[in-house]
């Protein structure tokens, strides 16, 4: 289940308006995702020195989610800030992150809790009206369906055997050599299989740097190299053993783990890790 890694307690600020007052105000927030600063040029605040109706689009750059997203990533952002860029606007006294904040602790900071939450439940805050609360639902479920497909598509790749059985439907029945890389994770989860090469009857080439470059995009620390021999000869060539020497060599200096080469044929396989030569 997931947490929110950091969030600060804003003071509780109490309705004082019927719950007919605060669908209109909810309406009206939604309609608006700006309010405009005071004709005096000074700042808004909202009750306990907070920002109250100051419009995140006039918050300091490193301050607005959208911005931070952009800057330093997703994963860095506090699960606040992250459905704050979704409902975009908060009401008179919160800004959106602080709406957020205030709802994630009505929640004990857990986002299974916040996504089985009703409509109803999440309108009853001034400034969530029905198109918000169904935008935060939403993003509540995907992460469920993300979590879920996670879990049934990272396959276990610790062993030899299961790279080969992993990869023979792709390259059982090709007739020229091809080069993949397996991507992990630390606990050998499959994370991503890409196609390196597409060559001749007898060699393929392999660009050593594609390698890490694809390691490093998908923040694998974990890198297995595979080929097929068309011909059915299990036992590996020069070439291979110098393949596998500097692959291994470009992932030791960027600290992957060069887990294996395999060599893929119709019915068996060669493992340099189970030869002991890596």
């Amino acid at each position: 289940m997931w947490r929110v890694k950091e969030f600060y307690e804003p003071e509780d600020f109490k309705e004082e308006t019927s719950k007919a007052e605060n669908t209109k105000n909810n309406e009206q927030n939604e309609a608006h995702n700006t309010e405009c600063p005071s004709p005096s040029g000074s700042l808004p605040t909202g009750e306990g020195g907070g920002r109250g109706s100051f419009p995140i689009t006039s918050w300091a750059e490193d301050d607005r989610p959208r911005e931070k997203l952009a800057r330093i990533g997703a994963e860095n952002l506090s699960d606040a800030e992250l459905i704050a860029i979704l409902i975009g606007s908060g009401n008179t006294k919160e800004s959106a992150v602080d709406l957020m904040k205030r709802i994630l602790k009505d929640c004990d900071n857990n986002l299974g809790i916040l996504g089985r939450k009703s409509i109803s439940e999440l309108t009853a805050y001034n400034g969530i009206g029905e198109a918000k609360a169904i935008s935060i639902l939403a993003a509540c479920e995907l992460g469920k369906r993300r979590e879920h497909e996670d879990k049934l598509e990272r396959l276990d790749l610790s062993q030899p055997d299961a790279i080969y059985q992993h990869l023979l439907p792709k390259m059982r029945d090709l007739d020229v050599e091809e080069a993949y890389i397996v991507l992990m994770n630390n606990n050998y989860k499959h994370i991503k299989t890409v196609r390196l090469s597409h060559g001749g009857i007898t060699e393929t080439a392999v660009d050593v740097r594609v390698i890490i470059k694809e390691a490093v995009l998908c923040n694998a620390t974990i890198v297995a190299l595979a080929h097929n021999h068309p011909s059915g000869n299990i036992h590996p060539s020069g070439h291979d053993d110098q393949i596998t020497r500097q692959v291994k060599s470009a992932c030791d200096a960027m600290r992957l783990h060069f887990a294996d080469h395999i060599i893929v044929t119709d019915g068996a396989y060669y493992s340099y890790h189970e030869s002991g030569k890596l």
